[in-house]
């Protein structure tokens, strides 16, 4: 629904306190201006510069700056058969004022009989408690496709500039998520740049758009699924899943998966391909930088990241280690109930949220985490990365010993029970110190062996509750050896 849709809606039922969240204040108010020239109401805006000015109907001039005067002013506004709006702009900077607090309070309160209503236009939402009650926020939301096309035409006005077909498509998706004001200078920018809209220029002012905010990053690399040995079935998994099937339909849009494994068997590699592999940006949300000192802004941060996230959809998100992130989620963490209150939101995100937006979470010890979070219908699947095989070592060793400039045909270590990260490590100390690979092997201490009884005991749980990610069908440990490996059924009545 448009912003001026909503408040027409909230202006006929008398809503007479309204606070807009909006950083395009010129934007907004041309809109609120066509509302009130279309329904012959009055508009009066005020900010600290210009004062009180009148941009509806009748076109006074300037009648002061002071921001009580400019509350009091709303009630020689009022006629008899007609609303009167004051638009105050950025006015949560003066609010920490008592007095003008009960000004506020006794127009909205007069407003009821005299059809006055005072509309808040500010880039965050910071009402007193003593206002709580008798606001409602509303939100200017972002430029969608429709708009952003015609941003786009208002700024290539030569033929050759516009793009055309599926490219067009692409420029578009990477306009999404931009301000009106951030998609013309990226338009702008692409144009002076290469003569034409390109998607890659859009993509680069996205990406300081999230650095801004602080909250998201977006992932740059080229990894692909070619640089990762086995996952087989995962990669098959996501990719099937991941068509624009859903893209017509909300209900067939892909939710994620919540990965699981030990540490360094390419969960991380994982995520961050996929996007290359979909053609979708992968941002990146790392719960440890939400968390602020000020009560309630941890839970506000989060809110306004995942809005974000849901204004640059189609997109991947991916979350690393959310047990460390959500560590007090079950209670045992003495934060005040931010954990658990993050956790909430969180959950309610994953199990409501409507855009096109896949998300990757991975875990290390999901037994830190609430057993609600992996329920059905949260994610797509839960699946289980083990140790590598002994065919997919060494695919990895392939990989790594080319990526360092290695010689292939020497002997290697003992790799029984390594991750892909230990190899690497292996190959890139070798090249680091011109040593064999078996010398530089006995500076690698596996995973399998320090951790050896978390490993163990992250490989029962997921038996029988996760997917694997080698082969179609549900993980299933073998009870005993100590080189047990997996075995999968495909069956899903089968015990």
């Amino acid at each position: 629904m448009t912003l001026n849709l909503r408040l027409a809606e909230l202006i006929r039922a008398c809503f007479t306190g309204i606070w807009i969240e909006s950083h395009e204040h010129q934007d907004a108010l041309t809109e609120i201006a066509r509302l009130c020239h279309a329904e012959n109401w009055r508009l009066v805006t005020w900010d600290i510069e210009q004062g009180v000015t009148s941009t509806g109907l009748t076109g006074e001039p300037a009648i002061g700056q002071d921001p009580l005067a400019a509350i009091r002013s709303l009630s020689t506004l009022a006629t008899e058969n007609s609303a009167a709006l004051l638009v105050l702009q950025n006015f949560h900077r003066f609010l920490q004022s008592a007095e003008i607090v009960q000004a506020i309070t006794r127009q909205i309160m007069a407003g009821k009989q005299h059809r006055t209503f005072i509309v808040i236009l500010s880039p965050i939402v910071q009402i007193p408690a003593e206002l709580d009650k008798q606001f409602v926020v509303i939100e200017h939301e972002l430029p969608g496709r429709d708009q952003l096309i015609e941003i786009a035409r208002g700024v290539a006005t030569e033929a050759n500039e516009l793009p055309t077909g599926a490219e067009l498509e692409r420029t578009i998706d990477a306009a999404v998520g931009l301000t009106r004001y951030e998609a013309e200078g990226a338009f702008s920018l692409s144009l002076v740049r290469h003569g034409q809209l390109r998607a890659d220029v859009l993509w680069e002012q996205k990406a300081q758009m999230l650095k801004k905010s602080g909250l998201l990053s977006l992932h740059h690399g080229s990894e692909t699924f070619a640089q990762l040995g086995g996952l087989d079935s995962l990669k098959a998994f996501c990719l099937r899943a991941l068509r624009r099937q859903g893209d017509h339909n909300p209900v067939l849009r892909p939710r994620g998966v919540l990965l699981l494994s030990p540490p360094g068997c390419g969960k991380s590699a994982f995520a961050k391909s996929l996007g290359n592999e979909t053609g979708r940006p992968t941002l990146t949300l790392d719960l440890g930088s939400l968390l602020g000192s000020l009560v309630g802004e941890s839970e506000r941060n989060l809110r306004t990241a995942l809005r974000i996230v849901d204004a640059m959809a189609p997109c991947v998100l991916y979350v690393d280690e959310l047990e460390k992130g959500l560590a007090g989620a079950t209670g045992s963490a003495g934060d005040s109930g931010v954990s658990a209150r993050l956790f909430g939101h969180l959950l309610t995100w994953l199990n409501d949220h409507a855009s096109d937006v896949f998300f990757v979470g991975t875990c290390n010890d999901i037994s830190r985490l609430p057993p609600e979070f992996a329920r059905a219908e949260r994610f797509d699947g839960v699946v289980f990365i083990d140790l590598p095989t002994a065919s997919q070592r060494s695919r990895i060793w392939e990989q790594y010993l080319a990526l360092f400039g290695l010689d292939s045909r020497q002997p290697r270590p003992k790799d029984e029970s390594w991750t892909g990260a230990e190899i690497r490590a292996c190959c890139r100390l070798a090249a680091l110190l011109d040593i064999p690979l078996t010398a530089a092997a006995l500076n690698i201490a596996p995973i399998a062996v320090t951790a050896n009884e978390s490993v163990d005991k992250l490989r029962s749980w997921a038996s029988g509750r996760c997917l694997s990610a080698d082969q179609p069908g549900i993980y299933l440990r073998e009870s005993q050896g100590t080189g047990a490996r997996r075995r999968v059924s495909r069956d899903p009545t089968a015990n």
